[in-house]
């Protein structure tokens, strides 16, 4: 059967058409199955030791499995499993959430349905969309983090301005993660799909501010975003932080606050593109702060200025411009799993949660 197969194959691309004209299928001769026939099956043999490999032998055959990282329910999962599209034409307010945090600076969702939030005080507070208050974390930060995010593992990590510390929150209990060099201060975080971690530093005062971004993996530099590759600063000098967020792309997006800007940077550390708010077409000027990316490869970028989010493709081109769903001041930006933005109001703590994508 297998020699005809292979006849055939050759037959079906022929130019020959005397031997086209020849051929006589022999279906009718292969068609009755043989009688059932006694068959060896292979034995199969596995050794199973928790924390160690796993080995399968199947007949002559083994295969070694190596345990490796369990992945956490995230945002990856949402990214294949939704049935998302386009932008809506007019976007959806779900919940409007009110917060104990005047001003609220910071929030990073967890799931689908709760987000970690914090203000000027000691305390980091987990809340439902609800409302309802479900986890709190005090802190050893003098006014307060500098920033918060989320890992891939849902553990929450918090900066602290006064140790020079990045820290991360392990079963209720606070361990240090990274600590930078006593020069370079800690502020935003961003936690990426890669599960690195991203960190705005600085480091002197004022208007001669110097910024930038290092990468970790673990507790190593894996990278540091400061420089063109024609020695040129990306971000320009200024007390005032950055914010960030990884695109699936492999894209940096970065609120350069100073300069009024988003920068994106691809993985060599190379500037692809700068937006500077005109083609939203606002009377005021661009005033960008938190960022993300959603699994369009979209940004989002809030606009604390002009009281809205502007919404770009993953090469910088303008799309939307949501500005009807009752934002003030919007600062803080998330995104939960089920794809929808979270967005923290600074001036009177509230959190809109907001349907911006319809399905297909």
């Amino acid at each position: 059967m297998n020699t005809i197969v292979k006849q055939n194959e050759k037959l079906s691309i022929s130019n020959n058409l005397l031997e086209v004209n020849k051929y006589h299928s022999r279906i009718n001769e292969y068609q009755d199955f043989p009688e059932p026939v006694d068959l060896k099956f292979p034995f199969i043999d596995s050794n199973i030791d928790k924390g160690k490999e796993l080995s399968i032998e199947i007949g002559g055959y083994r295969a070694i499995l190596k345990e490796m990282s369990q992945p956490s329910l995230s945002t990856d999962v949402f990214h294949l499993t939704t049935g998302i599209g386009e932008l809506m034409v007019k976007v959806r307010v779900i919940a409007t959430i009110p917060t104990t945090c005047n001003p609220l600076d910071g929030i990073a969702c967890v799931g689908e349905a709760e987000a970690w939030i914090f203000g000027e005080s000691e305390t980091i507070t987990r809340i439902n969309i609800h409302g309802a208050v479900k986890d709190t974390v005090t802190t050893t930060c003098q006014f307060g983090p500098y920033d918060i995010s989320v890992t891939r593992g849902r553990e929450l990590i918090y900066s602290d301005y006064s140790s020079n510390t990045v820290n991360i929150v392990r079963d209720g209990k606070t361990e240090t993660l990274i600590t930078q060099p006593r020069e370079w201060i800690p502020w935003r975080l961003s936690c990426t799909r890669s599960r690195d971690i991203l960190i705005h530093v600085y480091k002197g005062s004022g208007p001669q501010t110097k910024n930038k971004i290092i990468r970790y993996q673990g507790q190593n530099i894996k990278e540091e975003i400061c420089n063109d590759g024609r020695g040129n600063p990306i971000f320009k000098d200024g007390f005032n932080s950055l914010f960030m967020s990884e695109n699936n792309t492999g894209d940096v997006c970065i609120s350069d606050v100073n300069a009024d800007t988003v920068v994106v940077v691809n993985k060599t550390g190379r500037v692809r593109f700068r937006y500077d708010g005109t083609p939203a077409r606002r009377e005021i000027s661009f005033g960008p702060r938190g960022i993300v990316t959603d699994a369009l490869s979209q940004i989002i970028v809030t606009d604390t200025n002009n009281d809205c989010l502007h919404i770009l493709d993953q090469n910088g081109q303008f799309m939307k411009c949501v500005d009807d769903c009752g934002l003030v001041k919007p600062l803080g930006l998330s995104l939960d799993s089920e794809g929808r933005l979270w967005s923290g109001l600074y001036g009177t703590g509230e959190i809109k949660v907001i349907e911006y994508l319809q399905n297909k």
